[in-house]
């Protein structure tokens, strides 16, 4: 069988190529988060606290982390469809394993799977678009690429929530199996054979760790702020409406968080740093405020919504610090965005649980809103004293 190269293949395949990648990465954003969600049944169901029920979110995220460079330095000779195959079939296990498992720890195993799929897909998928399409497209690729986590939690979240409510938690990790079986088909017949052009070194990552230390403690800040507290938002969420409104409140913000990755991709290009300042700043008004204000009906979908647009813009701005941190190897760049932010997101919910059980749902929110206020701070000193790789 002859395979198209991406320069003879007509621009609709090429973009199917793209449509793919995409649809892999909804596919690991949906299973990533989807605990968020019905963090509430699957407690209930091994009789855990939410705090220790918020375990499966840490522990993709603390594995993703070391996955990240680990994964892309020991294939770093493989063919990247072939990897990116390999990683939908990894993630098709975990979910079935997570549909079926009997006790909680082989809920943690897999999650441990999605984990090793998100720090190895994510390296590797992220920075494809140039290769999917011709040079002048790659920029309209890429973003069409990172639309997909705005897009886990318009679409993937609230529907596997919803599923969950009727049908059972279970089953909503199964039909994610099943949609990681489609991505991987999808990948197979859509995506041309991708030899690696350039081999990353360990070298080649420790000057890239060098040059964006800045890009990395901006985003520790505010990605920890975000998933200390909206790890738990379904418990805070249950005494304000009923359980078979969650799902609907969770699709508006995820529809806020698609609108604010648009606006903030647009702004970030022409000033990075107050775009990223300006969505800590919405995430940190709506934490603070979620426990007071957060009390009513009306009261809770309008600081979901001021989230969603807050917390939308943060992984296109965060990128683009590495981006340009790093502009002479994208891989290396996407690496360290990938590793840090799943290190800070496991250590955020895992944090935000150790107050939750401490404390209260509310105490989760006041701290993560003032580590968000600490983000927004950092953000406009780095602005002042123009920081270098920002």
């Amino acid at each position: 069988m002859t395979v198209l190269t991406t320069q003879a293949a007509p621009r609709a395949v090429q973009w199917f190529g793209v449509g793919a990648v995409t649809l892999g990465i909804f596919a690991i954003v949906t299973t990533e988060i989807l605990p968020i969600g019905l963090l509430s049944p699957i407690g209930a169901d091994f009789a855990l606290t939410p705090g220790r029920t918020g375990w499966l979110m840490t522990m993709p995220g603390l594995v993703a982390a070391v996955a990240a460079p680990v994964v892309t330095l020991a294939t770093a000779r493989l063919d990247r469809r072939l990897m990116l195959c390999a990683l939908m079939v990894l993630l098709a296990v975990a979910g079935f394993l997570a549909a079926a498992a009997p006790v909680f720890w082989l809920e943690l195993v897999a999650r441990f799977l999605v984990g090793l799929t998100i720090g190895g897909f994510w390296s590797i998928g992220a920075g494809l678009a140039g290769r999917l399409v011709p040079e002048r497209w790659a920029p309209r690729a890429t973003a069409v690429i990172f639309s997909a986590v705005p897009l886990g939690s318009v679409l993937g979240v609230p529907a596997g929530t919803f599923v969950g409510e009727l049908a059972g938690w279970r089953t909503s990790f199964a039909a994610l199996g099943v949609l990681a079986l489609l991505a991987l088909v999808t990948l197979r017949t859509t995506v041309s054979p991708l030899p690696p052009l350039q081999v990353t070194h360990a070298a080649v990552l420790r000057k890239a760790f060098r040059s964006s230390r800045t890009a990395l403690i901006v985003t520790c800040l505010i990605v920890t702020a975000h998933f200390a507290t909206y790890t738990y938002i379904t418990p805070l969420l249950r005494e304000v409406v009923r359980p078979e409104l969650i799902g609907l409140f969770l699709l508006v913000y995820g529809a806020a968080g698609l609108i604010g990755n648009l606006v903030a991709g647009l702004c970030a290009a022409r000033n990075l740093l107050t775009t990223f300042a300006t969505c800590a700043a919405l995430i940190a008004a709506a934490t603070l405020l979620m426990p007071v204000a957060g009390r009513s009906t009306a009261g809770a979908l309008l600081l979901l919504v001021v989230w969603g647009l807050g917390y939308g813009g943060v992984p296109v701005c965060s990128m683009s610090m590495f981006a340009q941190a790093v502009p002479e190897s994208r891989e290396a760049a996407t690496v360290w965005f990938t590793s840090s932010f799943q290190a800070v997101l496991s250590v955020g919910a895992l944090l935000g649980g150790l107050v939750v059980d401490r404390w209260s749902v509310p105490a989760a929110m006041v701290a993560g809103g003032g580590c968000a206020l600490l983000a927004v701070g950092f953000l406009l000193w780095a602005r002042t004293h123009q920081v270098p790789g920002t």
